[in-house]
């Protein structure tokens, strides 16, 4: 189950609620964020869900830290509004 995800500060959408407007916005801006985070996920085809669930987290994680754009947030399911992490 995917508890977070990785957004730019400048989306007015929220993935969870409005996904199909949230990539839109996200490839009209040139962002691709759903490829970044794609090549930078540690991932197998052994993983059980849960573990994938984990790498997917960590590599948000990584990518939050370095932020090196100064673009990039965490959002959460469990939160109402949109929260940096």
């Amino acid at each position: 189950m995917i508890v977070s995800m990785l957004t730019t500060l400048d989306n007015p959408f929220n993935p969870f609620e409005r996904f199909d407007d949230w990539l839109t916005y996200d490839q009209d801006k040139g962002y691709h964020t759903l490829s970044y985070l794609a090549r930078i996920v540690k991932t197998s085809p052994e993983l059980s869900d849960e573990d994938e669930s984990l790498a997917i987290e960590a590599a948000i994680d990584e990518i939050v830290s370095m932020n090196v754009l100064g673009i990039y947030k965490r959002i959460s399911m469990e939160s109402e509004v949109l929260v940096n992490t």
